[in-house]
Parts: C-alpha cells; structure tokens; sequence
C-alpha cells in the first residue's frame, strides 16, 4: 500500500464488547482503529506491530494495546516471531478462524447453500438442496431443518461468536420464469415475499443481511480472493443466469440503484445453429441453463449439472459447444465493458468445476483475439478463485463485514 490508511488516535475510554457484539455496542474512535487493523490484516494476511503502526500512522504504543485487546477478544492469532537483522523478533498477526463466525443462504434458480463460515472464509459447514424452481416457502423450510446440522459442528463457545446470517439471491427472481422451464406463475409469491422478515422471525435475535447473489460474489472474490490484487475489474459469475459485479478503486460500485453490474442484461449478437444472428441479452447464452437444455436435448439428465456440481467430465459434446458459445457472448460483454470503464481486469467464475472454469476462460481470451479493440486499454482476463461457493461465501461475509470492516470498507449497508 503507498499510503497511509485514515485513523483516528485518542486516549478517550469506550465500551468494551465481546466479540460477538462488537460492531454494534462498541463506539468511537477505538471501534473504527480496530475495523481498521482488522481490515488491513485481512487484506495482508499477517502483519506485524511495527507494519500495522507504519500503515496506519497509529503509533507504536496504541498500535500495541488495539493488538493486545484484539488477541484477548481471539480475533487475531500470533505466529512465530520472525528475527530480523537487528531489535527483538518481529511477531506477525493474522486473523483467528475461530475468532467470529457468519451464516450464509445462497437461493438460486436451481439450488439452495446454506453454510457455516468463519472469520477466514473457511467453509466450515454445508447443506444443499436441489429443485426444478425455487419456492419461498420450501427455501425457509430447508434452512430451518439444516440449520441445527451446521451449528452442530461447533462448540457451544463459539455458537456465541455467530455475527448473523447473510442472504445471496437473485433480485426480481419471478424474471425470466419461462428460460428456467417453470410453470406459468411459479415464481410470482417471491414478488411479495418478504425474505429477510420471514428469516428474522425464525433465527432471532441474529441480524439478517441481504444482498443480490451475483453482487455477493464479486464481493467474496474482491474481499477473499484474487480481485484482492486489483484497484479496478468487472467481474462475471457465471450461474443458472449469468451475473457480475463492478469494482472500483478497490470497492463495491453498487450504482445509484444498486444494478450496477447487471452484465446479465448485455445485449450481445448471438448466432443461431441456423446461421442466424439476432441481437439477445448475455443471460439467454451464457448461462449455465442454456448447458442443461443442451444435455436434455442430448437425452442426457439436466438436474445432474447441480447434482454433480465438481464433476462435468462426462458431458463432453454439449459441455465443449455451450463453452464455445458461451465464450464468444462473453468476449463480446467484455469489450463492450472495456469501452465503458478501462478496467485493469476481468475476472470470471461460476458454479462450474475448476477445469470448467479454466477452459472457459482461455476460450474467451481466444475469442477476444478475433474481436476489433482498436482504441481501448488492455485489460487481464482471469479464473475467479472461490468457485461455486463464491455467492454462499459472500451472503456469509455480508454480517462479518457490518461487524467487522471498517466504515469504506463494509461493501453491504442497510
């Protein structure tokens, strides 16, 4: 980082919380220098005193105390010190698993997630459940069965350090009723369905957090995984519809509405088998539905796309030619964003297998080479690294982060 992060340095008392309620009892100058260490370890991956004191301007002594408090509260663990060249050995930080723990629902068009992660993004608990079309009701009903299982993994003690339970969905999930093959009026109760009251009725006292799936996404991959690296990057999660997410300046751009980084919605010139070309949303090519209809067409089963969700080896004919179209769509939605916002990079995943994901993306990147970029800024285009999990993951981060990231950095507020 070339520059200091903001902070505030004060001798001023403040409430002390737990770490299960901090975020929402602790107040002042001391909760935002926390959030801030918090972060920039998070960010880092360890750091010791002496480099969290040069990055935030905080001095050494107030850097020690924040530390200390955070390691007693369990939020951070201590390595091995490291010996330099010379003064006393230098203790590097890192963020405690066990230090807090989030709640993740994922409601997709063809499966539910609900999973248990901690502090580092560890998947520590997972329960799924397949259907044709998502049902509101039968969606509570599976969280609230499954949810006992995932708390049964953890110690009573560490039940207490649940932050709350984030939701990843599509919104408008009634849109495109007739490309997923429900009946007419299936997923009409979700257009009055009230999501996160029914959740709260059920999981008090936690606080409920939701958040578009795709978005939830780009938002795990921005604060867990590779799109850590990047200032700037529209991101693509390729699902049973395709979606995305636009960052900038290393956050969240959600847009005046909240839409921003509906990538679904493109317009891109799609070819039929007939040699046709017609103008059509990226949702209706690359999406993972348009691969099912494929395997259905094939005699194959579709359902086994989500039954199967690490292992599409046998698929073969109609895996290699959705790969093929999907990848063209995709390198058109592409430089179509290039000459909107001269992104550094472009970051692709989805609920595939990983060989999936990497075929996929070196496909786009050859298409891209056969595409007129005259005048635009060279962007990299890469594997996303958090996979299927990507939307669970980030409705799972969605009370972490209330509770947890400093002010700029909570990519989700009410």
């Amino acid at each position: 980082m070339g520059e200091r992060a903001p902070f505030l340095e004060t001798d001023e008392p403040a409430a002390i919380a737990s770490a299960g309620s901090r975020g929402t009892s602790q107040t002042g100058t001391r909760l935002y220098n926390e959030r801030l260490i918090l972060s920039l370890i998070r960010r880092h991956r360890s750091l010791a005193k002496v480099e969290i004191a040069r990055l935030t301007g905080l001095s050494t002594q107030t850097t020690t105390v924040i530390i200390n408090r955070l390691d007693a509260d369990g939020l951070l663990s201590a390595g091995e010190p490291q010996r330099g060249r010379v003064g006393q050995p230098s203790v590097p930080y890192s963020l405690d698993p066990d230090g807090a723990f989030g709640l993740g629902l994922m409601i997709g068009r063809r499966s539910s997630d609900l999973v248990l992660m901690d502090f580092t993004a560890g998947i520590r608990a997972r329960q799924r459940m397949i259907y044709p079309f998502p049902v509101p009701h039968d969606i509570l009903a599976f969280a609230e069965r499954e949810m006992p299982n995932l708390l049964a993994v953890l110690p009573d003690a560490h039940r207490e350090r649940i932050s709350g339970l984030g939701v990843a969905m599509p919104f408008e999930l009634w849109n495109w009723e007739a490309d997923i093959g429900a009946p007419p009026g299936a997923l009409g109760a979700w257009r009055d369905f009230d999501v996160a009251g029914e959740l709260a009725r059920r999981f008090a006292p936690w606080p409920i957090r939701l958040c578009n799936d795709a978005t939830s996404a780009c938002a795990a991959e921005l604060t867990f995984g590779a799109g850590r690296a990047y200032r700037d990057f529209a991101y693509f999660y390729v699902g049973a519809f395709i979606g995305g997410g636009v960052v900038l300046n290393g956050s969240l751009f959600p847009g005046r509405s909240g839409n921003a980084g509906a990538l679904g919605s493109m317009p891109i010139m799609r070819r039929e088998e007939n040699g046709e070309a017609s103008l059509q949303q990226l949702i209706r090519t690359a999406s993972i539905y348009q691969l099912e209809r494929r395997l259905i067409a094939a005699g194959r089963r579709g359902a086994d796309i989500w039954l199967s969700p690490d292992d599409w080896s046998n698929f073969e004919e109609p895996l290699d030619a959705w790969i093929a179209e999907a990848a063209e769509a995709l390198a058109q939605a592409i430089t179509a964003a290039l000459a909107v916002i001269d992104f550094e990079a472009v970051i692709i995943d989805g609920a595939f297998p990983a060989e999936v994901r990497r075929r996929l993306v070196e496909r786009i990147r050859e298409c891209l080479t056969r595409i007129d970029r005259q005048g635009l800024t060279e962007a990299v285009v890469l594997e996303g690294s958090i996979g299927r999990d990507a939307r669970a993951i980030g409705g799972a981060a969605l009370p972490l982060l209330a509770a947890f990231a400093r002010d700029h950095d909570v990519l989700f507020k009410d």
